[in-house]
């Protein structure tokens, strides 16, 4: 019996049987793993762009000094602050009404012109 297992081990051997296939499969993973490695070292494959020729700022920014910042108009700061206090002054009573039922007719409109101011007024403050 152990003959016949021989034998039949010898004829796959010189048939390309276990013998021969296992250096060809050796041999397939490393030359994958090699170039997997490769391609793993050198990048993603793409190509790099070049670097620019003209290394100087050509576009150079407006300097502070030549533009100075606009002015804030105080006195208008301050008429638009008051109409400010007295549109949300006014604003009490149309909101007690509405609580009531009623809508007065400029309610919506003061609420826009408050609005309109108060944003004015954040970007004249604000740098």
């Amino acid at each position: 019996m152990i003959g016949i297992a021989w034998v039949y081990n010898l004829s796959r051997l010189r048939t390309g049987g276990y013998v021969m296939r296992l250096p060809i499969g050796l041999t397939l993973l490393l030359l994958a793993l090699v170039q997997i490695l490769s391609a793993q070292k050198h990048g993603s494959g793409y190509p790099q762009p070049p670097a620019p020729a003209d290394t100087s700022n050509t576009l150079a920014l407006p300097s502070t000094s030549t533009n100075p910042s606009p002015r804030i108009d105080a006195l208008q700061l301050q008429r638009e602050a008051r109409e400010l206090l007295e549109l949300s002054q006014s604003l009490q009573p149309d909101i007690e009404s509405v609580n009531h039922g009623m809508l007065p007719k400029d309610t919506i409109d003061k609420l826009k012109r408050i609005e309109k101011l108060a944003k004015h007024l954040r970007g004249e403050i604000t740098p």
